[in-house]
């Protein structure tokens, strides 16, 4: 598992942990494209579960039938031990995704809403409270994902790419949910930004001892953070530690964990060299 999660109390080992996400049989296609076939997933409470895959693997499609937005064409989801079935609109089911927060792709924030605004609305559509207690808890959230309380009152346009999704990731916390899901969390953030997503990331799983799991490219943020991954491969998923796929003798995990871009994340053996390892520069630093 990446250095930045072994550190967290949250990692989990034991094969018997809970899972708050299960996954059975899952088939997905679109026409005659066949996306998922026969697939399984379980996703432990209390850890950091990165999806990766090549292009065209169905990373977000995924993501998509786990949180109930599109239906499968066989197989089944549950999450929290409740099963995610497309369109019902009843009230078992409005009360199942309150419990989970979900941060899409560049926040996915409402462009004529204030940031304030776009954090407030699951409060408004879940809850009824008073002004004055959603005002506070909108300014807590910002505050959680590293906003100043003066970013509430701009527009999305008015914020640079990684405010957003800190903004994004504010709505996805404001009604303090056990499970956060993630789409693409770094996606066009440069090295420092992306490294700083990390961190937070990490930090609130610690802090709110929240389960995620993030659908990713970046191999920085795989190593970094997350105690498993899952990798799609040939419409399945062969789910381990990072150092259980660098074994794997499978051409794409080779290519992607042992290729340059392994290489440029410092992975050796299965976890992230440190600095002065690269660099011996760093070690007085």
């Amino acid at each position: 598992m990446g250095t930045g999660a072994a550190e967290g109390s949250g990692a989990l080992e034991s094969a018997d942990a809970e899972s708050v996400v299960r996954v059975r049989g899952l088939r997905t296609a679109f026409g005659a494209q066949v996306v998922h076939d026969g697939l399984d997933l379980d996703v432990r409470r209390g850890e950091i579960l990165g999806i990766v895959g090549g292009s065209g693997t169905g990373k977000s499609v995924l993501l998509r039938m786990i949180l109930g937005l599109d239906r499968p064409v066989a197989g089944s989801v549950e999450v929290l031990g409740r099963r995610v079935v497309p369109g019902t609109g009843s009230a078992e089911d409005r009360d199942l995704r309150r419990r989970w927060g979900v941060l899409f792709q560049d926040g996915a924030l409402f462009s004529s809403l204030t940031v304030a605004e776009n954090v407030a609305l699951p409060l408004k559509v879940h809850a009824d409270l008073p002004p004055a207690l959603v005002k506070e808890l909108v300014d807590l959230k910002l505050a959680l994902a590293g906003l100043a309380p003066s970013a509430g009152a701009k527009l999305p346009s008015q914020l640079s790419g990684g405010m957003r999704k800190r903004a994004g990731l504010a709505r996805a916390l404001v009604l303090d949910p056990e499970i956060l899901f993630l789409d693409e969390p770094t996606a066009g953030l440069d090295p420092i930004g992306a490294a700083a997503f990390d961190r937070l990331v990490l930090d609130l799983s610690r802090s709110l001892r929240l389960t995620l799991v993030m659908v990713t490219h970046d191999l920085d943020t795989l190593v970094a953070v997350c105690d498993r991954i899952a990798v799609l491969i040939d419409k399945r998923i062969r789910i381990g530690t990072l150092a259980d796929h660098l074994i794997d003798p499978h051409p794409w995990m080779q290519a992607y964990f042992r290729g340059p871009r392994g290489r440029a994340a410092q992975i050796d053996g299965g976890r992230a060299l440190p600095a002065a390892a690269i660099d011996p520069t760093q070690a007085a630093r």
